[in-house]
């Protein structure tokens, strides 16, 4: 079953907006993930930019940073999702939270879902924050 040539243009549209979206958030990181998926599953590639950036990201409801840190919080608690952490902890810093804001949402997920989950996503932060140059970060 093919797509009309409507429905085509609306899903290159969607697919155009999520990638404006993308790389504004996460600069080269959202596009090495497309490229790794291009040779598995690049229609999984094209649902995370067309819907999960073009659709959902793109809102207005939430701004960037907000967005940022309820991913955050979800991708830690969900644990087992570091190298997604490491796209989004690059992604906070890119749409303008600092490391403290970023280790205090971090420090705040512990008491949900536990140290753990709160120390694997810190270790990611902390791998991020080197990589950037932006270690140490002030201790309370």
């Amino acid at each position: 079953m093919g797509v009309s040539a409507n429905g085509a243009e609306q899903r290159q549209e969607r697919f155009d907006r999520g990638l404006e979206v993308l790389t504004r958030v996460d600069g080269e990181g959202g596009q090495r993930v497309i490229d790794a998926l291009a040779d598995i599953n690049p229609e999984l590639a094209h649902q995370v930019v067309a819907w999960g950036f073009g659709e959902i990201y793109s809102r207005h409801e939430l701004a960037a940073r907000e967005r940022q840190l309820v991913t955050l919080g979800m991708l830690t608690a969900l644990g087992g999702c570091e190298p997604q952490l490491e796209v989004h902890i690059n992604a906070a810093l890119n749409v303008g939270l600092t490391p403290t804001e970023i280790t205090e949402a971090l420090l705040h997920s512990a008491v949900y879902c536990g140290f753990p989950k709160a120390l694997n996503a810190t270790f990611v932060a902390k791998k991020v924050f080197g990589e950037r140059g932006l270690l140490p970060v002030a201790a309370n």
